[in-house]
């Protein structure tokens, strides 16, 4: 299974800082019985090495060397590989970067770098063979990718930083088949790339016919791209080390930054 995972923006929200966003510490782990700071990212990678990912793509812009250098060449059991994204161009763009990677029979995770969320196994809901995705509830929809559902659970549509969405469920994440990620694809360069955010552009596969389903299996989400939400995330974090939850293992140590693997994306 693969993990995507889109770390190419500026990050100009929580700027000025002198590395790249996704390498903000936040929290803490342990490594080598000593307490170490924890990167952001590294709650989301940690995150889909535990749903079974063991191949992973951080998408990087022209810049930000420090993350392959950071993470290397593995993370636990999965190896990490790296595609570049020569402009923030959005989303989207970030996304098909890797998809090249990505055999037509082979899951991937998606998930965004800077962000906290629990119960930290959630990604693990997710069904297989579909495009589905993990949905949280919070207080400001507006600021989110909002995804209203069926009773069943089928998505209706998304609706993208809209001022008073349908629901206070948003989705932290998604799974889909490689066979989905390139028709989405597909229809993403016939539409002329023009779609920047995710969720306008499921809402023309969903009107061509396709089916995405979304699975309330989230608990608490937060966006660590500003300040206020940093300071969220460390209180939601002293939380849940209160609940004693089992620390998340830490990176492989001794994998120096030359073990990377540096992929161009194909892309013009």
């Amino acid at each position: 299974m693969w993990g995507i995972v889109p770390a190419a923006g500026r990050g100009s929200r929580i700027q000025p800082l002198a590395f790249s966003k996704e390498l903000l510490p936040v929290g803490s782990r342990y490594q080598d019985g000593s307490e170490r700071p924890c990167a952001v990212a590294e709650y989301l990678v940690e995150r889909m090495v535990r749903a079974g990912a063991d191949k992973i793509c951080f998408v990087i812009g022209p810049g930000k060397s420090d993350i392959p250098e950071y993470f290397g060449g593995s993370y636990g059991a999965a190896s990490l590989f790296y595609a570049v994204q020569p402009e923030p161009l959005g989303l989207c763009d970030a996304l098909f970067r890797a998809a090249p990677l990505v055999g037509s029979d082979e899951p991937a995770l998606v998930g965004l770098p800077d962000t906290v969320w629990f119960p930290a196994d959630a990604f693990g809901t997710l069904p297989e063979g579909r495009l589905s995705f993990l949905l949280f509830p919070v207080e400001n929809p507006e600021l989110f990718d909002a995804v209203d559902c069926a009773p069943d659970g089928a998505v209706r549509t998304i609706q993208v930083k809209v001022p008073k969405p349908l629901t206070h469920w948003i989705w932290g994440g998604f799974k889909l088949p490689g066979s989905v990620l390139r028709d989405l694809e597909r229809l993403w360069f016939a539409r002329g790339r023009s779609d920047e955010f995710v969720g306008s552009l499921v809402n023309a596969w969903l009107a061509q016919g396709g089916e995405a389903s979304g699975v309330r299996a989230g608990e608490a989400y937060v966006d660590v791209g500003t300040l206020d939400g940093y300071r969220t995330a460390l209180a939601l974090l002293a939380g849940e080390a209160a609940r004693d939850e089992p620390r998340r293992p830490a990176r492989t140590a001794g994998r120096p930054p030359a073990t990377a693997r540096i992929f161009s994306g194909g892309r013009p």
